[in-house]
């Protein structure tokens, strides 16, 4: 079987953009949670949420793709920004490079795959509104004729309204500006998007159908959809806005909810021998990858956490280690109650009494829950393997895990990172040193 290994990682978050400004401040416990500046919040429970600081997405990309950028939305232009990063931290050169000064790409497009998660990417208002408008059923009405919405509403949206909100355009957009030819797919499972997204690219390259693939996820619930949705389902910290700093506390005795985020990570994966022969830095093998679906109920995860237990199981069986050999764990950490006891659970079935040993690492402490962006778990998981580093855990009191209230500094071999999704996907991958 071939070994895949992470060669380029790529982060876009609340506390940074670019891995090694986020890696920098997620060990310097910054906090990416605050009031939300990007619209008023004032009209919902919880007006807090982890932004992304600005850039300008024209300046990112090369400069005969800039006009394509006006059929982006916010989810994908985290994924173009997060694949920028990737490409210039695994030292590949891309078409978009060539394009920039005349060179040459320097791998075969036709063995370089792309698999992106996405989640359910919410319109902007400022585009519905007029159309809704010129739909109502009467002056001043407020409810909507749907015929007339057909004849009039729709024709206020631009033509090319639709190619914003697609899941597959996260995909579509960094394989044209890449140039990659390869393996294309695209999985849309909210939070598990990205760990199942990484899987499937790692089974790609391990059956050799490629040699290199980019892959992760992107999401911005920052707006007033994303936030309208989750607060309906209960999920947000309600009494975080004097405090947006305490917001989302982790498998805390003290947690009320989590706090809406946007952000994402892609990685370059490669065939071991591929990067051993260009010299490629090697973050951490990608030794192992499971998932499981949950059918217990489509908003809450199974309260013993079975299915998300099986997925770490046979992540670890694929990986030819034990519980005993992992050395930290990068969990969903949501810090919704319900959630966190069966993300527990499930953890305390997977090691048993030897929970407390390894480090227990979440962070959505410090930059909320993007969604289906959390590959950000699986890029700290590579820079655990990496750097040899633990993150200090933020708002987490639990004696039950073992957490570092400061920056650890070890020799990880073994990092665990699993994820459930809304609507019951389980996914886990083993990430070890080579």
């Amino acid at each position: 079987m071939r070994r895949v290994v992470i060669t380029g990682i790529g982060v876009v978050s609340p506390i940074g953009i670019g891995a090694e400004a986020f890696w920098r401040k997620l060990l310097d416990k910054q906090m990416g949670v605050r009031r939300i500046a990007s619209f008023d919040p004032s009209g919902f429970g919880a007006q807090v949420g982890g932004e992304v600081p600005d850039f300008k997405i024209a300046q990112e990309v090369p400069k005969s793709y800039r006009k394509a950028t006006k059929v982006m939305s916010r989810d994908i232009e985290l994924a173009v920004l997060a694949a920028k990063d990737a490409f210039a931290s695994a030292k590949l050169r891309s078409k978009a490079d060539a394009e920039a000064d005349g060179g040459a790409m320097d791998f075969e497009p036709s063995r370089f795959g792309c698999n992106i998660g996405a989640g359910l990417i919410s319109a902007e208002l400022n585009e519905l509104t007029y159309a809704f408008d010129q739909a109502r059923r009467g002056p001043g009405s407020d409810q909507i004729d749907w015929g007339k919405w057909g004849r009039e509403g729709m024709q206020q949206l631009t033509p090319l309204w639709m190619l914003k909100y697609l899941p597959n355009m996260l995909a579509s957009h960094v394989t044209i500006i890449h140039g990659l030819t390869g393996p294309s797919n695209n999985i849309t499972s909210a939070e598990a998007s990205g760990h199942l997204s990484i899987g499937e690219a790692f089974r790609t390259i391990q059956r050799g159908d490629a040699d290199y693939a980019i892959a992760g996820s992107a999401e911005s619930k920052v707006n007033p959809m994303g936030l309208m949705r989750q607060q309906l389902l209960g999920r947000l910290s309600a009494t975080s806005n004097d405090h947006p700093a305490e917001a989302v506390r982790p498998f805390d005795a003290a947690a009320a909810g989590t706090a809406v985020a946007e952000g994402g990570a892609l990685l370059i994966l490669e065939e071991l021998e591929t990067a051993k022969r260009r010299g490629a830095t090697v973050y951490a093998e990608l030794a192992g990858f499971a998932a499981r679906q949950d059918p217990h109920d489509p908003v809450l995860p199974e309260p013993d956490g079975r299915s998300y237990a099986a997925a770490c199981r046979a992540a670890l069986m694929e990986a030819g280690v034990g519980p005993e050999d992992v050395d930290a764990v990068v969990p969903h950490g949501l810090g919704i109650p319900s959630h966190d006891s069966s993300e527990l659970f499930g953890l305390r079935s997977v090691f048993g009494d030897d929970l407390k040993r390894p480090v227990m690492c979440p962070i959505k402490a410090q930059i909320g829950s993007p969604a289906a962006g959390c590959a950000i778990d699986v890029a700290v998981a590579g820079l655990i393997v990496h750097t040899g580093k633990y993150p200090a855990t933020v708002n987490t009191r639990n004696g039950s895990i073992n957490v570092a209230t400061e920056v650890r500094e070890g020799q990880p071999q073994v990092v665990l990172t699993a994820i459930y999704g809304l609507g019951g996907q389980n996914a886990a991958l083993v990430l070890r040193k080579v």
